[in-house]
């Protein structure tokens, strides 16, 4: 099976989980269930939640019920995120995924409190869903870490602090480790618990993860520059408008690309004691690095 195969094959099993798991959730107001439908349905990569497929997958050779619940539950985690990223105080986006954004669809109150749902849903569902008390205690601890204070929001929060200055390659990588390759290394982990690896197969892994995220938002700057807002399902060249502390804007274009290569040998240099069960996880290395979109 090829891997652009494998990786559509693990998106419709993301999708198919997200749609059931939103169908579970009667309690929720049906307006406020057709905000969130929206959001959670209007595409994207799913390269985080897939990424947790991949992971157990190659723990445990198998993807298990618990993989699917925590996939969900980080695309949940990413895509509030997004909504609230999107809003006026924050990046003032109209377009994501290539459609109009949350607010832009509804209104800001909507998308605010359509982002804080989907937050608070993706920790009710790994404390509900998740077969064993202790693996849902390891999820959730490992999620709210990396998307929390000490991760994403600490990321955003020095990105938005960084507009419109110098910046520097220090403050460029606290940034773009702590707002996105943070949540590939959770991922990477949760994916790992969810299959049983070991310790030490956790560490490589979570490693592995890291590297790739970062890997991702370099490619991500370099393609919010060199392509088009048709293309990327996103408006283009936002950062430079907005004055963003990005690579090419820090380092130059070349020494970007220079550094995405270096990581993408780095992550698959890191997978070298697993076999070729984990050839899937090199594939993904190549394929974030080449991505253009």
């Amino acid at each position: 099976m090829s891997f652009e195969t494998q990786l559509r094959t693990k998106t419709e099993l993301v999708n198919n989980t997200l749609l059931q798991l939103l169908a579970k959730q009667s309690s929720i107001d049906n307006s406020l269930d057709a905000v969130l439908n929206y959001t959670l349905t209007a595409g994207g990569k799913r390269l985080r939640s897939a990424l947790v497929l991949f992971c157990c997958e190659l723990a445990s050779g198998a993807i298990n019920n618990d993989a699917k619940i925590a996939a969900a539950a980080i695309e949940m985690v990413h895509t509030y995120s997004l909504v609230h990223d999107d809003l006026p105080a924050m990046d003032n986006d109209d377009l994501r995924r290539g459609v109009a954004t949350c607010h832009k669809k509804f209104d800001e109150p909507t998308a605010i409190l359509a982002g804080d749902a989907l937050l608070t849903l993706a920790f009710e569902i790994l404390a509900g869903e998740i077969s064993e008390p202790a693996i849902a205690v390891k999820l959730i601890k490992q999620l709210a870490i990396s998307a929390g204070p000490a991760g994403m929001i600490a990321g955003q929060f020095a990105d938005l602090k960084a507009e419109k200055t110098k910046g520097n390659i220090e403050l460029l990588e606290y940034i773009h480790i702590n707002k996105t390759a943070k949540m590939f290394q959770c991922a990477a982990v949760m994916g790992a618990i969810c299959g049983g690896a070991k310790e030490k197969e956790i560490e490589l892994l979570s490693e592995y993860g890291l590297k790739i995220g970062l890997g991702f938002q370099i490619a991500d700057d370099i393609l919010d520059i060199s392509s088009s807002s048709e293309h990327l399902g996103k408006t283009a060249g936002k950062d430079v408008k907005s004055a963003k502390c990005t690579y090419p804007a820090v380092v130059g274009m070349d020494e970007s690309k220079k550094l995405a290569k270096e990581l993408a040998d780095e992550a698959v240099a890191v997978l070298e004691s697993f076999d070729s069960q984990a050839d899937v996880l090199r594939q993904l290395v190549m394929a974030l690095l080449k991505r253009t979109k």
